[in-house]
């Protein structure tokens, strides 16, 4: 059975004004994705600045966001590290705080090879009992998991369950689709291909959309997972100036500057990110509007 179908919201980690992590407003951001149709939570992902979480902070949060989700719907925690030892360290805690599943993205600046991401990835899932999506993102690990290295896995390892796909690289991900006859939990990890990862045989998305229009991204992929492929395209190509906003600076300073204006989160980023260029913030505005976020 999958982690989850549909949209899961890679959801943001609010900061008060002293850096620390807001737990009240996280959790009215809980309640909100829940109550506008999310179907699964991802927490401690890259939009939640796992980056910049010391590992305390890191387990605290997923901790809280199970607890407030309290089996409602699926939460998903990110996991990964650039060291294997800290990624089976995290994984075990998460485990154990009663997540669903692990997201853990390929290991960033080490560059590691095909031979040592099988061994990554299949030395942290022999350390936990739950479900792991890998999660593909070469843009910013400086990594690919090719296609014959995650069929690999997704076939060897039984609790490998996934792929986050967000290298864009469409035939890349039909050969993978290709390599494990489409028995894979694959998830798109762009919001502008999420129609067209479904066709080649997608579940869901793991969304930075969802923040700002949960019910919206829920509903692209629902109209396709129920048949009506014209309607899900129709949703998706709505979606595009939005989703081209949400990322005109590095994720995630776009999408909490949106939440900011949507009333919902207070902006604020860890550094290195820093508040967004006025004339992206007019774009974004602007986006936001016509799609009727704002």
């Amino acid at each position: 059975m999958a982690v989850f179908k549909g949209a899961g919201v890679a959801i943001c980690t609010p900061f008060k004004e002293d850096f620390s992590v807001d737990y009240d407003l996280f959790g009215k951001q809980i309640e909100y994705q829940i109550e506008n149709g999310t179907d699964a939570i991802i927490v401690c992902g890259t939009t939640g600045e796992s980056a910049c979480l010391d590992i305390d902070e890191h387990l605290e949060v997923i901790k809280y966001c199970v607890d407030k989700v309290n089996g409602r719907i699926p939460v998903v925690a990110g996991a990964g590290s650039n060291c294997t030892h800290t990624a089976v360290d995290i994984s075990k805690e998460a485990q154990a705080a009663g997540a669903d599943g692990l997201l853990l993205v390929t290991p960033y600046y080490n560059k590691a090879t095909q031979k040592g991401l099988i061994e990554h990835y299949t030395m942290i899932a022999k350390s936990v009992d739950i479900p792991i999506i890998l999660y593909n993102v070469p843009s910013r690990t400086g990594t690919n998991i090719e296609a014959k290295t995650a069929a690999t896995l997704c076939k060897t390892v039984d609790n490998i369950v996934g792929v986050k796909e967000a290298s864009g690289n469409f035939s890349q991900i039909a050969k993978l689709m290709h390599l494990t006859d489409g028995d894979v939990e694959l998830y798109s990890g762009n919001d502008d291909q999420i129609t067209p990862i479904l066709s080649l045989g997608g579940i869901g998305v793991i969304s930075v959309l969802s923040n700002v229009a949960p019910r919206q991204t829920h509903d692209i992929v629902a109209s396709y997972l129920e048949g009506d492929t014209a309607r899900s395209a129709k949703l998706q190509l709505d979606a595009i100036p939005l989703c081209n906003a949400l990322f005109c600076e590095v994720n995630p300073i776009p999408v909490k500057k949106a939440m900011q204006l949507q009333g919902r989160d207070r902006g604020i980023l860890r550094r290195p990110l820093c508040e967004i260029e006025k004339d992206h913030e007019e774009l974004l505005k602007k986006a936001m509007q016509e799609y009727g976020v704002l």
